[in-house]
């Protein structure tokens, strides 16, 4: 989990008139979007409910109480400090597993909605729209599934509920999640894009068990639910050829990969492709499309980033322990491909619009750092709304790299493959390492797939500006300056990838 609190609200309490405000909340940021407010003693309780349930983990210490009401520098140390404090338990994979942490932050997520009238009561129905490819005679294969759901529910019960509505046998439901989705025309800054082309999926982020997916979906307007497979090893496919609807999903997903683009393909390729969807033959289909190097991966929309040079357009695609940059120069398109074992770390910055945090989206950059040859390592940057889900998307490869690593040694490969998807399935629901780093008003994560990491020093600083725009909030709000010396505590920003420890002279 990738926490920040970029600022604060100050609220009256219910039934209160006139004069000062009551107490102060705190806006709880995970993955990069808005999930919450809390009160400190709200997250002092979670201290105490951790420290009694986390006995082979250490907490990290708890900013201490005050008797006396907080000065404005008093407050803003006391949120960054809670804010370091949520980063170092979101690091822990012990910690950020535990049920009671997961159904806390449901809760906290829940309580906010209500308070700020997003929804009636935690008992709502309401009607969810997931978008599934199931077929038909549309394209691309994707057909509007509504269901019926309660606004507390998270979103492994939401997934069941969609699981069922299709008759998915539930050991499978394992191979499948909720992401959170965007049409968009094409873009025209992309050199790659066509006013021709279809719409495309713009994925925004996947859905985890600490979050409702209605409440979410509110925060995220306009978009919808997808259904879509959530592993990135492609021999795991067998587990969903033998049942029906799972090959349905699975193919007619491939179908929309293949219409728009994200998986490439040569003209002669197509053409047999196209031949065998004409004749209803998915296997065959299936087996087919396999073989293309960028079968499995997902697409991002167009980013800008520094290589091979500064402000440069391109098109990002991960997948097949690889991120891949599409770049056009002049007429032809260039693919730089980036292994993920030859990163040795990579973090995700996240600038936070202060005057309007709440309702302006979130400036996301992606950096890791590659070894480009012998002794050469060079840090790489990708400015992007999707920098968090692709940080994530890493996140996954690598743990399954190493899940196939641990279980090399012994155990056939079925039992190795059900042993890395539960492997896979408990990572992406819990966290990923962070590192708290600063700049001038930039709130940076330093991810990696390590689960521990050291944080270097960070110096925090009070600057005033205007309130986000929240009906709750009656007084100014607090954002944050921070700063780090680089040049002195570059040893200590970064924490190493563990599958980087293994490449050797063969992988150069």
């Amino acid at each position: 989990m990738h926490f920040s609190i970029p600022d604060t609200q100050e609220q009256y309490a219910e039934g209160a008139s006139g004069g000062s405000p009551t107490y102060t909340v705190y806006n709880i940021y995970i993955n990069g979007n808005y999930h919450c407010c809390l009160r400190y003693k709200q997250l002092h309780a979670l201290h105490e409910q951790l420290r009694r349930r986390c006995t082979d983990a250490s907490l990290p210490p708890f900013p201490p109480k005050r008797l006396l009401p907080l000065s404005n520098s008093q407050l803003e140390t006391r949120r960054a400090a809670l804010e370091h404090y949520l980063q170092i338990i979101g690091q822990d994979s012990r910690i950020a597993r535990l049920s009671y942490l997961q159904q806390f932050l449901q809760r906290a997520q829940l309580e906010t909605a209500l308070a700020e009238g997003s929804v009636g009561n935690e008992n709502e129905q309401q009607q969810l729209q997931v978008e599934v490819y199931t077929g038909g005679h549309v394209s691309p294969p994707v057909v509007q599934l509504l269901v019926n759901c309660h606004v507390q529910q998270n979103a492994s019960s939401v997934l069941q509920t969609v699981c069922r509505a299709l008759q998915l046998p539930p050991e499978l439901m394992q191979f499948f999640c909720l992401y959170l989705m965007r049409q968009v025309e094409g873009n025209p800054e992309s050199p790659l894009s066509s006013p021709d082309d279809p719409p495309n999926v713009l994925l925004l982020r996947r859905l985890m068990d600490f979050e409702s997916p209605f409440i979410t979906r509110l925060h995220a307007q306009p978009c919808q639910l997808l259904l879509r497979t959530c592993y990135w090893n492609a021999r795991w496919d067998a587990k969903l050829l033998g049942n029906s609807v799972a090959l349905n999903l699975l193919y007619h997903q491939t179908l929309s990969d293949v219409a728009r683009e994200w998986i490439i393909c040569t003209p002669e390729m197509r053409r047999q492709l196209s031949s065998l969807q004409m004749q209803s033959r998915p296997l065959q289909y299936l087996e087919l499309v396999r073989q293309l190097p960028s079968y499995g991966c997902l697409q991002f929309g167009a980013a800008q980033v520094d290589y091979p040079q500064l402000e440069t357009q391109a098109l990002v695609t991960i997948g097949n322990r690889e991120l891949s940059l599409r770049t056009a120069r002049g007429a032809k398109i260039y693919e730089t491909k980036f292994r993920v074992t030859r990163m040795r770390c990579w973090r995700v910055s996240a600038m936070h619009n202060t005057f309007e945090s709440r309702d302006q989206p979130t400036q996301l950059q992606l950096s890791f750092e590659y070894l480009m040859s012998k002794q050469t390592l060079r840090w790489i940057t990708i400015t992007s709304q999707q920098a968090m889900l692709m940080s994530v998307s890493l996140q996954g490869m690598v743990d399954e790299l190493l899940h196939n690593d641990n279980n090399s040694s012994g155990g056939s490969d079925d039992e190795q493959e059900a042993s890395t998807s539960r492997g896979a399935s408990e990572s992406t629901s819990s966290t990923t390492s962070s590192v708290s780093s600063f700049t001038s008003g930039t709130s940076t994560t330093t991810t990696t797939s390590t689960a521990k990491a050291t944080t270097p020093p960070v110096k925090f600083l009070a600057q005033h500006c205007r309130q986000p725009h929240n009906k709750l909030t009656t007084a100014r709000t607090f954002a944050a300056v921070f700063f780090r010396n680089d040049a002195n505590d570059a040893g200590s920003t970064s924490v190493r990838n563990e599958a980087f420890e293994g490449i050797g002279d063969d992988d150069l």
